[in-house]
């Protein structure tokens, strides 16, 4: 237990994906106290993004803006005693943990980094797969915590992992005690998305007169989530004072909301019940979250496989002023001979209105997108065949970008494996390897 007088944990997020507000972290760090700040790097696409990367340089494969993103704020964080923990390992948290000990060491810098794999299970019947990796639990992050370390990077945990193990941490929480992790797993899934919690998103954003942003200063960035998170697990969702955007039930609903497909939320700690969720507004920018339960987790850990699928290319042909549908006909019937691809789609957006005021007004879009193991049947092969007709085609025969040569895609697939096969390790600052059951 990090806190014995029972104190809520003040936890907050500074990265939704890979790609948001890379000033986030300090502004997290400078907005007010906080014990813990986390990040969320990884999605489905992002695994995907980062296996391509590896493909390039097996070194690489964790997100590397985190790693700038430390560099500027490390010094910072030791300053204020903040514990600092992120997925941006992806699929090389090893690597990342080398790589922030080189910016520590540049700074003299000497913070405890712990890192946490075991996700990647392609060995365990997915071996031709361009990534396979279990979404882990949180005991591993409470763990390192446990043990010292400033700052903890891992591999696929699930996005509520990087709160629930600080919580677990914090508060001395066992691996059966459901109803506090299933609270938990309600806060780290209200903050993983980061502004999605403050009115980014959010679809009722003018709704009965309550704006989500600063009208007075609507440049003003939405500010990032944080959660005080009580030994009971019940939680107060909020954000640092000043900052943009509002914290109200409505926003915190719609975010509790996300990829929720049940009222069973399951997890690798815990399947929480989400019938069981209060929320109150307390006070402006106060949502408080109770009365959560939880029960036993599934008994199998679920993996996103990622699969190279072929490569792909399209292009898109502005069609303008009258017999749309003809020029459209025209235009297919004299590309489709030449298309060698096993797949073509095409698509036509909606037909503009007459008598437009502008060009623009008076066109629409045909878009053919080409799809194929080879990258020769959607490369030049392809575009080359597009642009050949521009002086022999429908009347005002435009593209909207140049030809260029396909590129790579890839394929999801959710897949399930026992926990047998998994090997969940902590590696701590000292050296010492922990697996957690």
């Amino acid at each position: 237990m990090a806190d014995p007088t029972g104190r809520p944990l003040r936890v907050g997020n500074c990265s939704g994906f890979y790609g948001d507000r890379l000033s986030a972290m300090r502004e997290m760090l400078e907005g007010g106290p906080l014990d813990v700040l986390t990040g969320d790097y990884l999605a489905e696409l992002t695994m995907l993004i980062l296996g391509r990367d590896q493909l390039k340089d097996p070194a690489l494969g964790y997100a590397r803006t985190f790693a700038r993103q430390v560099e500027e704020c490390l010094g910072l964080a030791l300053e204020r005693g903040v514990r600092i923990v992120s997925n941006a390992g992806g699929l090389n948290p090893s690597g990342l943990a080398a790589r922030i000990a080189e910016i520590a060491a540049a700074q003299g810098l000497s913070p405890n980094i712990a890192y946490v794999d075991g996700d990647d299970v392609r060995s365990v019947g997915f071996s031709e797969a361009l990534t396979a990796n279990a979404y882990l639990g949180g005991f591993g992050i409470a763990a390192a915590l446990r043990d010292g370390a400033d700052m903890v990077v891992t591999g696929r945990v699930t996005d509520a992992s990087l709160v629930l193990g600080p919580a677990a941490w914090w508060h001395g929480w066992s691996p059966t005690a459901y109803d506090e992790l299933a609270g938990a797993v309600v806060a780290g899934h209200v903050l993983e998305c980061g502004c999605q919690a403050t009115g980014g998103n959010f679809s009722g954003f003018l709704a009965s007169g309550s704006t989500v942003t600063n009208v007075e200063n609507p440049a003003q960035p939405l500010g990032f989530p944080l959660a005080q998170i009580a030994s009971d697990g019940s939680s107060v969702i909020t954000k640092h004072p000043g900052t943009g955007g509002v914290v109200s039930v409505d926003t915190v609903t719609a975010q509790l909301m996300y990829e929720v497909q049940s009222t069973e939320y399951a997890g690798p700690d815990v399947t929480t019940l989400l019938e069981t969720v209060t929320l109150t507004q307390e006070a402006p920018d106060l949502v408080r979250v109770s009365g959560v339960r939880g029960i036993s987790p599934p008994e199998r850990l679920k993996v996103c496989v990622n699969e190279l699928g072929g490569h792909r290319n399209s292009v898109e042909l502005v069609l303008t002023g009258l017999d749309i549908e003809e020029k459209a006909a025209w235009v297919r019937a004299q590309l489709e001979p030449r298309l060698t691809a096993s797949s073509v789609t095409w698509s036509v957006g909606a037909l503009p209105g007459r008598d437009a005021d502008t060009e623009e007004g008076a066109s629409t879009l045909l878009r053919c997108t080409v799809q194929d193991p080879s990258p020769d049947a959607v490369g030049r092969n392809f575009s080359g065949a597009v642009v050949e007709l521009a002086l022999s085609s429908y009347p005002g025969f435009t593209i909207t970008a140049p030809p260029g040569s396909g590129t790579p895609y890839g394929v999801y697939r959710a897949e399930y494996v026992d926990r047998s096969g998994v090997t969940h390790t902590v590696h701590h600052a000292d050296g010492r390897t922990e697996v957690v059951s």
